[in-house]
């Protein structure tokens, strides 16, 4: 386990190691320009900026540029939400019933959801997936299709920025809105199936939003346990520096992007095909990571790691040992430290960061449905 931390990236999360070229890039700014901060600012800035009087950098944009970046993002919207509906989610499945819908979240933005219900049998309990940073709900047709088989209903909904739901492609303003809004929905559901007991699947960044929501007494109210797939727990700046200056870059260009950044990231998978059809998925994410997003994942981080031991809810966290993106060890300090009367820990030697799109992923599957039908002690 000491090698695999060794030879992780230092900053990543979700779907490749595109935060690292950003965060690299400031610190190589940082150290060649280490006099003043206004400076590094006037550095990275695009052009269009830098020309610009001081005054005018600072002032909001104009009404008629606004309109035209919405329009713009409203389009892109339309076109990804089609591309979602478009989707086969019977994935050879006949014993479900599957809708997609849209669901105004916690800022009344519309939210792509999609649901896998069993048609026959008792239901034992709903699974509401979180997926990762720049991926998709429509991802996990295969994993629900496994949990619908053994009577577990799914949701699975896309945040803000990804998938078929509003906002910039791949931008991340904020995951306590992520947060909020799976708290939202898992209100929601929780009112249509009053009597079902209900879990969230979290997997990367989307593990991490997960165990914060959980740490809501209100969401952790609603929940008889949640399921960690390769968490974003110990997310570090590549120099402190970077990790100083980031919130000052976040507010004054949270939408800047690095050209340099690594688009095609490193393997998540080893499967070839699971790996060919994640990064040729027009719905996932493979451009430069914006400035905002990388210091969300900061963040959310930062926070996680200061209250692992105020952990209560009951987990299962899984993990593969040659993760590159995520580190495993990190899963393992929560473990030992969280104080979760109901807690398990499994790692899988060898293998890579997207567990349930491993060559082994039925295995996995059926680990997380074992882990919840000991939980509700069926």
């Amino acid at each position: 386990m000491s090698s695999t931390a060794a030879e992780m990236e230092p900053l990543t999360s979700g779907a490749s190691n595109r935060i690292i070229p950003v965060l690299k890039t400031v610190r190589t700014s940082l150290l060649f320009i280490h006099s003043l901060l206004f400076s590094l600012l006037l550095l990275l800035l695009p052009r269009r900026y830098r020309s610009r009087p001081m005054a005018d950098s600072t002032s909001p944009p104009s009404p008629s540029k606004l309109g035209k970046r919405r329009r713009l993002e409203e389009e892109d919207t339309l076109k990804r939400r089609a591309l979602a509906e478009g989707i086969d989610m019977t994935t050879g499945n006949e014993d479900c019933r599957w809708n997609t819908f849209l669901f105004f979240g916690a800022r009344r933005n519309a939210l792509f959801v999609r649901s896998w219900l069993p048609i026959t049998g008792q239901m034992k309990g709903i699974v509401v997936i979180i997926h990762g940073l720049n991926e998709h709900s429509g991802r996990y047709g295969q994993f629900a299709k496994q949990l619908t088989s053994s009577n577990f209903g799914v949701y699975a909904m896309d945040w803000t920025g990804h998938g078929g739901s509003d906002g910039l492609h791949g931008y991340v303003p904020s995951l306590d809105h992520v947060v909020a809004d799976t708290g939202a929905l898992l209100e929601k559901i929780k009112s249509e199936y009053p009597g079902v007991p209900c879990f969230l699947f979290g997997h990367s960044t989307g593990g991490a939003v997960v165990l914060k929501a959980a740490s809501n007494p209100n969401i952790k109210e609603m929940l008889e346990g949640i399921i960690l797939t390769s968490p974003a727990l110990r997310v570090k700046p590549a120099h402190p520096i970077v990790g100083a200056v980031a919130p000052i870059f976040s507010l004054v260009v949270p939408r800047l992007q690095f050209k340099g950044a690594n688009k095609r990231g490193i393997p998540v998978s080893r499967d070839p095909a699971a790996l060919l059809a994640k990064y040729s998925d027009p719905l996932v994410y493979t451009g430069p990571i914006r400035v905002r997003t990388g210091h969300e994942i900061l963040r959310i981080s930062s926070y996680l790691m200061r209250n692992f031991k105020s952990v209560i809810v009951p987990f299962f966290v899984l993990h593969g040992t040659a993760d590159k993106v995520t580190d495993p060890l990190a899963s393992q300090d929560l473990y030992n430290e969280a104080a979760s009367k109901f807690k398990d820990i499994k790692l899988y030697d060898g293998f890579l960061h997207d567990l349930l799109f491993e060559p082994e992923r039925e295995e996995v599957g059926q680990d997380i449905i074992s882990w919840m039908e000991k939980r509700l002690g069926c």
